[in-house]
């Protein structure tokens, strides 16, 4: 899959890539996909950036607090889809769960996997990749 920049940006702005290093939080892997969508030429007033957006900080929140830290984040739009993958050192897939005025909480992976197109679990050694695609057109 290629990456390729729109036809509409400027010769000087950088072409979209993928971001491949670990992001030290939600917050981190955000502006970085914030960047990646902005140099595509996708509104970040759009739903779609708004999905994106939020898929990106469930998934790497969900690493940091559940899954033993963020081992791996990787961004890259191809085909007119953003393919995002987020690693961590937990094999275990998420579960639903119900929230507790205890523990509140369990809506982020119904989210995901609501507003993904599509959503892979994949174990490895030392952990799981969990995989996302969403459309942007």
């Amino acid at each position: 899959m290629s990456v390729a920049p729109p036809a509409a940006l400027a010769p000087a702005a950088p072409a979209p890539g993928p971001a491949r290093a670990p992001a030290s939080s939600a917050a981190a892997a955000r502006s970085r996909v914030r960047d990646l969508l902005r140099c595509a030429g996708v509104s970040l007033d759009s739903v779609i950036a708004a999905d994106v957006l939020l898929v990106t900080s469930e998934l790497v929140t969900n690493a940091i607090r559940h899954g033993g830290g963020l081992a791996s984040f990787h961004v890259e739009i191809a085909d007119d889809a953003l393919l995002l993958s987020v690693a961590d050192a937990n094999p275990n897939p998420p579960l639903p769960r119900t929230g507790t005025p205890d523990r509140p909480g369990g809506y982020g992976w119904p989210l995901v996997q609501r507003l993904a197109d599509r959503v892979d679990v994949r174990r490895h050694g030392g952990g799981k990749t969990i995989s996302a695609e969403l459309r942007l057109a």
